[in-house]
């Protein structure tokens, strides 16, 4: 075994393509004829500083004959003081191909999730892509999430192991349909994450939960790696719609890439300052996927949204149990909406789900209900997409709001009553699986309509405006306050309909 120092000295670095990146010395290795044990290990150590680059790529020149590179690593976390932000170092690997952005190099990601990973042709540790080990310049991605004020020292240990590759795997993925009701209501939780991430529950878990919740849907969400792809097909089934997606977890905010194309890798190597967003929310959209912001005021380090909502198809309103972040998300969006009505342009619908990661996190807690023409990936997308969708706490909790004119007129969640400003409008909101909440209507001017529903859960309220009093209506179903002044937690709540013949 051989060790070295790689402490980032102004000599070991070079900055490449990527934004807020630096490159250290290279890692060499012999030949495999020069082990004999077939096996070669390499040790490093270095210190990052505070104020160090979002990457630090450790370049590693393999030789021929390689059947397998593993990879382990470990770093202080010394005490900082009260509310300073201590060590977390991220990992991940770029193979021969490089590292530039776009990520044609990439070969998996486990942020702070594991210590140590293996690649090769037949088999890689969760969120890594098993393939061949090329000969050339990999480079191990390490991300200094934090550093605290005294540094942060680190090891990373190499090892490339010598021998013929086994068998390439052949990727299976789920079908993108499934058998469903034809034009219905679906139930779906499109942030999930499972231990090709940082997870802990594996995909037939997240199967078996999904369905047990009553859900029709889900969506794959792993953070910055695409590897869990390959290990849904089997899950699948008449009953459950797998979509396939990723979490793209940048330092300015998180992004759902909503049911994308098998073996889609969205990059997350940038900030809102690079001006690069755009591209890749356009890759996602080639990829037939949507563009989701995730808990966009969500107070952990990075998980604030600082992109502008101008390539979202969708926000994610409501991320698990109801907290002041998805209060502060709501009323967020509710301006948007009032926005959208001043200036007569498109509006971005709002969804809600679990981002369940272990026991006991519940899953489809809350989950999106989607009125689709059948049960397929481009069906739940068309609904997401047009915003014909309400957020439940669970599945026993049904809504059907809709808005009515004078002449028959008729519009549903996500729609437009095309009446006069002056037309009489009735909303109607019919309820099951609420005992005792409150029902609120919200419009361009606020809450305008409260009503309190029976024990038994199961309720209608309805009221009535006009289009030059209300320029959309949408409905909300909460609990008890537990907070005097404040509104309770959320128990459902739905997209709008708008109201009159133009949003101007």
């Amino acid at each position: 075994m051989c060790e070295d120092d790689h402490g980032i000295g102004r000599r070991a670095l070079f900055v490449t393509g990527a934004a807020a990146a630096l490159t250290l010395g290279s890692v060499s290795f012999a030949s495999g004829a020069a082990a004999a044990d077939g096996q070669e290990t390499r040790t490093v150590r270095g210190t990052l500083p505070t104020g160090s680059p979002d990457f630090v790529y450790l370049p590693v020149e393999v030789p021929h004959g390689v059947r397998e590179i593993r990879v382990a690593y470990r770093y202080d976390k010394p005490a900082v003081p009260a509310g300073t932000p201590g060590n977390a170092l991220d990992i991940g690997l770029f193979d021969e191909r490089g590292t530039a952005l776009g990520g044609e190099g990439f070969r998996g990601w486990s942020g702070g999730a594991r210590s140590e990973f293996f690649v090769r042709a037949d088999d890689a540790t969760p969120g890594y892509l098993p393939g061949p080990v090329r000969a050339g310049t990999w480079h191990i991605a390490l991300g200094p999430y934090t550093v605290a004020p005294q540094g942060l020292p680190y090891e990373v240990t190499v090892t490339l192991t010598y021998g013929e590759p086994g068998a390439a795997v052949r990727p299976a993925y789920p079908p993108a349909r499934a058998k469903g009701r034809g034009r219905a209501w679906y139930r779906g939780d499109c942030h999930l994450h499972s231990w090709y991430s940082d997870g802990r529950r594996t995909p037939a878990e997240i199967a078996a939960l999904a369905r047990a919740a009553g859900l029709d849907f889900i969506n794959t969400s792993e953070h910055n790696t695409h590897s869990s792809h390959a290990h849904w097909a089997d899950l699948a089934g008449d009953d459950l719609l797998i979509m396939l997606g990723e979490e793209v977890t940048t330092r300015n905010g998180h992004v759902l890439a909503l049911g994308t194309d098998p073996g889609t890798f969205v990059d997350w190597r940038y900030r809102a300052r690079d001006n690069r967003f755009g591209r890749f929310a356009r890759q996602i959209r080639r990829a037939g996927g949507l563009v989701v912001p995730a808990h966009p005021h969500a107070t952990c380090i990075g998980c604030n949204w600082k992109f502008g909502f101008g390539e979202a198809d969708a926000v994610e309103v409501w991320n698990g149990a109801y907290t002041p972040d998805d209060e502060i998300a709501l009323a967020d969006w509710d301006g948007m909406l009032v926005a959208s009505v001043r200036s007569g342009g498109g509006w971005i619908p709002a969804m809600g789900n679990s981002d369940a990661h272990r026991d006991p996190d519940p899953v489809g807690v809350p989950q999106t209900v989607v009125l689709a023409d059948e049960l397929s990936r481009e069906a739940i997308q068309d609904g997401i997409r047009a915003g014909r969708c309400y957020v439940a706490e669970s599945s026993s909790v049904s809504l059907a709001f809709t808005a009515s004119g004078p002449k028959g007129e008729h519009a549903g969640i996500g729609e437009r009553l095309r009446v006069a400003p002056d037309a009489p409008v009735t909303v109607r909101l019919e309820v099951t699986g609420a005992p005792g909440r409150t029902v609120r209507f919200v419009t361009d001017q606020g809450v305008l309509f409260t009503s309190v529903l029976p024990d038994s859960g199961t309720g209608t309220a309805e009221w009535r405006t006009t289009a030059a009093y209300a320029a959309y209506v949408r409905a909300e179903v909460r609990h008890a306050p537990t907070t005097p002044g404040l509104p309770g937690a959320l128990a459902a709540f739905t997209n709008p309909v708008f109201l009159g013949r133009t949003r101007a």
